[in-house]
């Protein structure tokens, strides 16, 4: 069954969590070394960003899970902004988070989740983006993993070539993106 291809709304404001000390929270390449849900390490460049405010704080708050103190506890000039991309225009990508889209690209009907309550395995999810690569979609929007209902939605975008680029519209600081 082909992926279901969806076309992404132009001029959306996208979300990126990042480390204030980061010279470029849009470099994509990073995500091409490491690897994330949608991409496999070493494979391509991937921009993994959430589509509304929402979705950043609850992966904000997954981000910590294992640091000694809580968003209270973090200043604003050390604790993570948040960067407001818009992508270039007319980008198609794969749909995984309608019923229709996880369908087609062969993931459980309880996407982000398996049958058995557990998060789906990258390694699965992997496989969907690199046939969404393959087949020249820009990205897969997906349920977000870290809501518990896979209300949220976030997107990993692969840029087309190395010139492609996000834009950045404005760099919130932490108590401003956080708290409001």
């Amino acid at each position: 069954m082909p992926l279901r291809k969806e076309a992404l709304r132009n001029e959306h404001s996208w979300w990126r969590i990042a480390d204030p000390a980061w010279s470029d929270p849009l470099d994509a390449t990073f995500a091409m070394r490491l690897g994330g849900r949608w991409n496999p390490p070493g494979s391509f460049p991937t921009l993994y960003l959430n589509e509304d405010l929402i979705t950043a704080r609850l992966n904000l708050r997954r981000f910590i899970a294992l640091w000694p103190y809580e968003p209270e506890d973090l200043r604003d000039d050390t604790g993570p902004v948040l960067v407001e991309a818009h992508l270039p225009r007319n980008q198609t990508v794969c749909d995984c988070h309608t019923r229709q889209g996880i369908a087609a690209a062969g993931l459980p009907s309880s996407y982000p989740h398996d049958p058995d309550g557990k998060a789906v395995p990258h390694v699965a999810c992997q496989a969907v983006g690199m046939r969404a690569k393959s087949e020249g979609l820009r990205g897969v929007r997906a349920r977000s993993a870290v809501t518990p209902d896979g209300a949220g939605r976030e997107l990993a975008w692969f840029p087309a070539i190395v010139s492609s680029r996000a834009r950045l519209v404005q760099r919130l600081s932490f108590e401003r993106w956080f708290w409001s």
